[in-house]
């Protein structure tokens, strides 16, 4: 079975998503593209349209795609407690019709209560995933702490690049990791100056294909580095391809 593949907006860069006219004209690109969805990204939203949220659904289930969501927040705050604003987000996702809800892990501490979260989870059709961020707080200890010992019942977005930020070894965090990954960001990058940044698979070695393969093949895999060109549609294509057939 060939993975679904969802194109990160942020991958077209936040200046051409605004000069765009925001995520909900690139819908008919990635629709074009070949895509099976989209992650709309919360920091890209003005207030209007997060008030608006159902008509973007709307526009998502017109062009025949579906949505994850990214919040850029983490689940614990720095006082090791659930976010607060976890309820929002949740409602939020559900106005969007999204599948998936992604957060950052943030500040969690073993043993830490997560009974909240378990309630939202049991009352909204969306699935909360945690993602490997840049962070310290995205290391792979941190993550592995949480999957094997909090209860939690989501699942992992896998985020194939991060794990350079957090000067982690991939492969180790995959095959660590694998059996909690629900979601993956495919993502290469490279050093720049003091840290590194993304670039299109064309551009990269082989290291992402290793990655994916160590994960299960029928995840949805998602698009997470620069779409640029003049033809935004067939560069979308190309990569849309190469992940369905990687």
């Amino acid at each position: 079975m060939k993975p679904e593949i969802i194109v990160v907006t942020t991958a077209y860069g936040h200046q051409q998503v605004g000069d765009l006219g925001g995520q909900r004209a690139l819908l008919p690109i990635v629709a074009d593209a070949g895509a099976d969805g989209v992650e709309i990204r919360r920091e890209l939203l003005t207030e209007p349209e997060l008030q608006q949220l159902s008509h973007l659904a709307q526009a998502v289930n017109e062009h025949q795609l579906y949505a994850f969501y990214s919040v850029p927040d983490a689940l614990f705050s720095e006082n090791g407690q659930l976010n607060a604003q976890l309820g929002r987000y949740f409602q939020e996702a559900e106005q969007l019709g999204a599948r998936l809800l992604k957060l950052s892990l943030g500040h969690y501490r073993p043993g830490a209560d997560i009974s909240e979260l378990q309630t939202l989870q049991q009352q909204s059709a969306v699935r909360l995933v945690v993602e490997n961020d840049q962070t310290n707080c995205g290391k792979l200890e941190a993550m592995a702490a949480f999957f094997e010992q909090s209860g939690f019942t989501g699942g992992m977005t896998f985020d194939t690049g991060n794990w350079l930020w957090t000067g982690d070894d991939a492969s180790a965090a995959a095959h660590r990791l694998a059996r909690y990954v629900s979601y993956i960001h495919v993502k290469a990058a490279v050093p720049h100056r003091d840290s590194f940044r993304a670039i299109a698979l064309d551009d990269a070695d082989d290291s992402w294909r290793t990655l994916t393969g160590l994960l299960p093949g029928d995840l949805p895999r998602g698009i997470e580095f620069p779409l640029e060109g003049d033809d935004l549609v067939a560069v979308t294509r190309h990569y849309v391809d190469l992940l369905r057939e990687e």
